[in-house]
C-alpha cells in the first residue's frame, strides 16, 4: 500500500515539475561610456575636465571606470556619482558597486579635474581613454570610449631678421647666366683689325700708281 502511495507522489511531483516554466535567462545589458573633454585640445597649463557618464539598460555588478589619459595632470580631483575613486596624473580608478540602468534616476557621472603638467613637447598626442568593467562584462570585454588630439607646434611668425625680398630695380640690373662683359671688347678689336686691313690695302693699291699716301683721319702722323 505504502509503495502504491510513494509512487503516485513521486508521479504527481514529476508532472509538476515538467509543468513548471523555464527560468527565464537574464536580460542582456547595455553599458555605454560617454566621455566629454572641456575644453578639448587643452594645452599646458591649461586646467581640463573630463565627464564620463554610463547610460544603458540592465544592471551592472561590481562596477569599475578606469579613465587614463597620455600627459600628466597636476592637481587631480576625481568624484564618482554613485562610488568613489582613486587618482594618480595619469589613471584614475572609481569604484561605482551594483548599478540599475535605465531608471529614472540619473545616470552615473564621473567628473575629473586637472590641469596639464608644463613642458609637454609640440607634437605630443594626447590620448584620453575610459573603460566599463563588471562581473557582467569582464576586462576581457570592456566598454570604452576615448578621444584624442595633438598638440599644436610652433607658430612663430618671421621677425624683422629675416632677409628682405630682392627689389625689382635690383633684379632687372641682374644679367642673364652666360652672358659676359668681354664681348664689346672683343667687338670692338674685330672692328679694329678690319679698319686697319682696310687701310693698308688702301695704301699699297696708292704705292702702284705712284699716289701720295692719303692722310689718316686720327690726326696722327703717318709712319707709312
Amino acid at each position: 500500500m505504502w509503495e502504491s502511495v510513494a509512487a503516485s507522489v513521486a508521479g504527481v511531483m514529476g508532472a509538476v515539475a515538467a509543468a513548471a516554466p523555464a527560468p527565464l535567462p537574464a536580460p542582456a545589458v547595455d553599458a555605454t561610456p560617454v566621455l566629454t573633454s572641456t575644453p578639448f585640445g587643452a594645452l599646458p597649463e591649461q586646467r581640463v575636465t573630463h565627464t564620463v557618464t554610463i547610460s544603458g539598460r540592465g544592471t551592472l555588478t561590481a562596477t569599475r571606470v578606469t579613465f587614463t589619459t597620455t600627459v600628466d595632470l597636476d592637481g587631480v580631483i576625481a568624484r564618482a556619482e554613485p562610488g568613489r575613486c582613486a587618482a594618480s596624473p595619469r589613471i584614475v580608478v572609481c569604484d561605482l558597486g551594483d548599478l540599475l540602468l535605465g531608471t529614472a534616476a540619473a545616470a552615473p557621472r564621473i567628473t575629473i579635474t586637472g590641469r596639464i603638467r608644463p613642458g609637454v613637447p609640440p607634437g605630443t598626442v594626447v590620448r584620453n581613454r575610459v573603460s566599463v568593467t563588471s562581473v557582467e562584462s569582464t576586462a576581457t570585454n570592456p566598454h570604452i570610449a576615448s578621444n584624442a588630439y595633438l598638440l599644436p607646434g610652433s607658430t612663430a611668425t618671421a621677425t624683422a631678421t629675416d632677409p628682405p625680398l630682392e627689389s625689382p630695380a635690383v633684379a632687372s640690373e641682374v644679367r642673364p647666366p652666360g652672358r659676359s662683359l668681354r664681348v664689346p671688347a672683343v667687338a670692338a678689336v674685330m672692328v679694329g683689325a678690319v679698319a686697319a686691313g682696310t687701310l693698308l690695302t688702301r695704301r699699297r693699291l696708292r704705292r702702284r700708281h705712284g699716289l701720295p699716301p692719303a692722310a689718316v683721319t686720327t690726326g696722327h702722323r703717318d709712319p707709312m
